[in-house]
C-alpha cells in the first residue's frame, strides 16, 4: 500500500496528480500538517520525512522523500502508464536530467531570487539565473508541446505545478500560457484536485 504524505495546496498535490496520472487506485492520502512561514502549522509526529515536510511517499518499508525523487520512483514503478521514461527509453537521460535540473536548478533559482540573493555572482555562476532557466524551459515548450517533447511525462508534473501555484514562476508569455492551459485541462488533475484535502 502506497501512503502520500500531505499537505493540502501544498508540493504535495502535485504527487496526488501524478498518482491520478498513473492509475494508482491503491493508495492512501494521509493528511500532514507541517509548519508553516507564516506561523501557522504545526511539526506532526506521524510525518515520517526527516524534515518533517511534504510530500514523503511510504511504499511499504521504503520512504521517499522529495518531489522529483518520488516522481523518479512511482513513473518506474508503474511504466506501463508511460509518464515515466525507463531504462532503455531514448528519453530517460532526458527524464533524468529534467528532475535533477527541477531540483538542482529551479528550485534553488526561485529560492535564491525571493531571497533577494539573485545577483549574488557565486550563486550565479552555480545555479544560473531566473532569465537563464526560464529560457531553458521556454526553448524546450517551444520544441513540445510537452517539455520532452511530443509526449507527456513527470517532468510536466513538476514544471506546470509552478506556474498553477504561482504564475510568474514560468516564463511569461503564450507558449506557457498554452501549456498551463493543455495541463489544467487533463482530467488526472481533476481527479487530484478532488482529493487535495483528503
Amino acid at each position: 500500500m502506497l501512503t502520500l504524505h500531505h499537505g493540502p495546496l501544498l508540493r504535495s498535490s502535485r504527487i496526488i496528480w501524478l498518482l491520478e496520472e498513473l492509475g494508482v487506485t491503491d493508495y492512501r492520502i494521509a493528511i500532514t500538517d507541517i509548519p508553516r512561514p507564516d506561523g501557522t502549522g504545526a511539526v506532526d509526529a506521524s510525518n515520517p520525512h526527516p524534515y518533517k515536510k511534504v510530500p514523503a511517499l511510504v511504499d511499504d518499508d521504503a520512504l521517499v522523500t522529495e518531489s522529483s525523487a518520488i516522481v523518479l520512483y512511482l513513473t518506474d514503478k508503474f511504466p506501463a502508464a508511460g509518464i515515466g521514461r525507463p531504462v532503455g527509453h531514448p528519453q530517460r537521460g532526458a527524464y533524468v536530467s529534467w528532475l535533477a535540473y527541477y531540483s538542482g536548478v529551479i528550485e534553488p533559482v526561485l529560492n535564491i531570487q525571493f531571497a533577494g540573493l539573485g545577483d549574488n555572482p557565486v550563486l550565479q555562476r552555480t545555479f544560473r539565473d531566473v532569465p537563464a532557466m526560464h529560457e531553458h524551459i521556454s526553448g524546450a515548450l517551444a520544441a513540445g508541446p510537452w517539455i520532452l517533447g511530443k509526449e507527456f511525462s513527470g517532468v510536466d508534473i513538476l514544471v506546470a505545478s509552478m506556474g498553477q501555484f504561482v504564475r510568474t514562476m514560468l516564463p511569461a508569455g503564450e507558449i506557457v500560457d498554452a501549456y498551463l492551459a493543455r495541463c489544467n485541462a487533463r482530467p488526472a488533475l481533476a481527479r487530484a484536485l478532488a482529493k487535495d484535502r483528503g
